[in-house]
């Protein structure tokens, strides 16, 4: 970035992914965020957003959800905006979880998954979860505060094989620096 770049300032995340083949039980992946504070970045997130929520000051939320992948087009999406995120926010994490309702799933499993992370009309990021084809879970991008105030785009995909709730208080702490 250069000395006139305001960075990042408010991304959309999107997933997307085919429904079930026929008498299989339909296949539910989520999208979940993290906000961590300054002085703990690494630590226990503040809040979570993921369905039926949303992050305190409603700079978080999810704009879509499914259940099973039916929908046209971007199943899952969910907007930060990170120019309104108060300042004792350091990092927010974001990832998806696939629900592990009747058996144990994981990518694998998932029939054509599709990310995509983008501000305004511009990709930051693609992903077709190939790289971690055998985890539950995975971190699908980090934002940074950095000390000037701007947000810093950190992408990559990390696998995780744990349950939902294990895994959103856990997504944050991996990876640091």
């Amino acid at each position: 970035m250069n000395g006139l770049s305001k960075g990042i300032r408010k991304v959309e995340i999107s997933l997307r992914w085919d429904p079930s083949p026929a008498g299989q039980p339909p296949t539910d992946l989520d999208l979940v965020a993290g906000a961590y504070l300054a002085n703990d970045p690494y630590g226990d997130p503040v809040f979570v957003v993921h369905f039926d929520s949303r992050s305190p000051d409603g700079t978080i939320y999810l704009n879509r959800d499914s259940h099973d992948g039916k929908g046209f087009g971007w199943d899952e999406v969910m907007t930060v905006e990170l120019d309104r995120l108060d300042s004792r926010y350091a990092r927010v994490v974001v990832g998806v979880v696939i629900q592990q309702r009747s058996a144990r799933r994981t990518f694998v499993s998932v029939t054509s998954p599709g990310l995509r992370i983008r501000e305004g009309y511009h990709d930051l990021a693609t992903d077709d979860f190939g790289s971690v084809l055998g985890a539950t879970a995975a971190t699908v991008a980090e934002f940074a505060r950095q000390e000037d105030g701007t947000w810093d785009f950190h992408p990559g995909i990390h696998g995780f094989e744990e349950d939902p709730a294990t895994f959103t208080r856990n997504m944050g702490k991996a990876h640091q620096p």
